[in-house]
Parts: structure tokens; C-alpha cells; sequence
């Protein structure tokens, strides 16, 4: 069993940066892919960026790419979500996820997920 926990959402204002982070429990979780996906009110859950489990192979989508990285402590069993030059349109509540794979360029989401915290970004 892996439990996640995400912290350090909040309200900032346009163009400032944030840094997110779920850490892991259980054992099993330095053996698992991690990934971020956020979901904005009346909008559907979508992925954000993914990270392997040793964190050297990474996947970031489109729509934040050149303003997100995903990188995570081996050690600490925590992954980090850096979000820079916010935008109104990341607004939303971000979750973190374990336990899936990633094949033909696309993150399947794994069975873990924490309980989501808030970004809030002003125009």
C-alpha cells in the first residue's frame, strides 16, 4: 500500500511560482512511477507531468511544458511539482498519483492518489 500526501498549493498572483509536493509512504513506492494531474471546477481530471521511479525518464504535458518540472527524492520518497509563471488558467486542484505506467506516450494513472491541494492563481 502507498499513501500520498500533497502540500504546497495556495493563492498566488499571476507569473509567480509555486512548488508542490506529495510525499509517499509505504515501501513499495520507490518501485513505482509518479505523476501530477490537476482538475479545474466543472472540468475533467488531466494529467500534468509524469516521473519514473528512478526519476531519470520524465514526461511533462503541453500545456505546461517550459513552465513545469516534475523531479522527485529518492530518499525522501517525495516528488516535487515546480510550477513557474502561473497563469489563471492552472488554477485548480492538483493530485498526485501512483502506481501506473506510461506507454505510447501517454501516463496510465496507478490506483494511489492523495487528497488534492488547491492552486489559486490571480489575474
Amino acid at each position: 500500500q502507498v499513501q500520498l500526501v500533497e502540500s504546497g498549493g495556495g493563492l498566488v498572483q499571476a507569473g509567480e511560482s509555486l512548488r508542490l509536493s506529495c510525499a509517499a509512504s509505504g515501501r513499495a513506492f520507490d518501485r513505482y512511477a509518479a505523476a501530477w494531474f490537476r482538475q479545474a471546477p466543472g472540468k475533467a481530471r488531466e494529467f500534468v507531468a509524469y516521473i519514473n521511479w528512478n526519476g531519470l525518464s520524465t514526461k511533462i504535458d503541453n500545456s505546461v511544458k517550459g513552465r513545469f518540472t516534475i523531479a522527485r527524492n529518492t530518499t525522501k520518497n517525495i516528488v516535487n511539482l515546480e510550477m513557474n509563471n502561473l497563469k489563471p488558467e492552472d488554477s485548480a486542484v492538483y493530485y498526485c498519483n501512483s502506481g501506473g505506467y506510461f506507454s505510447n506516450d501517454q501516463y496510465y494513472s496507478g490506483s494511489y492518489w492523495g487528497q488534492g491541494t488547491q492552486v489559486t492563481v490571480s489575474s
